[in-house]
């Protein structure tokens, strides 16, 4: 991806998830962006996100539909507010809903492309659809509810 994506403009400390941190050295480091109205992340599995010998793990495809979802949601409500991302305050959005619907056994060895589609967005919630394509094959469905990360999670900016 050439463009910026919705995670480099996380607040630094609120960039360390596993799935879409850029302070997680660990972490997936989903990278989620707009393509025309719809929004996309490409994430290539590892050997080590293996299922069975040539697939790719649920718990890695569930993870990319959350992570890839809650960063279309700040996509989105940056859009529908107006502003650019990075603008402040920071519109961060944590899974309220998660549904994860497997089609087919998902390849190993070739680059995966999840796919958002807006569904719905409220000024705290955002509802959105997202396929994961494999191959050119669809092989992942689901839908993520996000909404605006509650005040109790953020960290005080104050320095107290």
């Amino acid at each position: 991806m050439t463009q910026a994506a919705i995670q480099d403009f996380y607040p630094d400390d609120l960039a360390h998830c596993y799935g879409c941190g850029r302070h997680n050295e660990h972490g997936l480091h989903v990278r989620s962006a707009w393509d025309g109205e719809e929004t996309v992340a490409i994430l290539t599995p590892r050997p080590y996100h293996t299922a069975i010998p040539g697939y790719v793990y649920g718990g890695l495809l569930a993870s990319l539909v959350d992570c890839h979802g809650t960063g279309s949601a700040a996509l989105a409500a940056y859009r529908a507010a107006g502003r650019e991302p990075g603008t402040e305050p920071p519109l961060r959005f944590v899974t309220a809903s998660l549904k994860v619907d497997y089609l087919r056994p998902t390849p190993m060895g070739v680059p995966l492309e999840a796919r958002g589609r807006i569904v719905e967005v409220r000024p705290r919630k955002v509802v959105v659809d997202i396929e994961v394509i494999a191959g050119g094959a669809v092989c992942v469905r689901g839908q993520v509810v996000a909404v605006l990360m509650p005040e109790n999670m953020l960290p005080r900016r104050d320095g107290a």
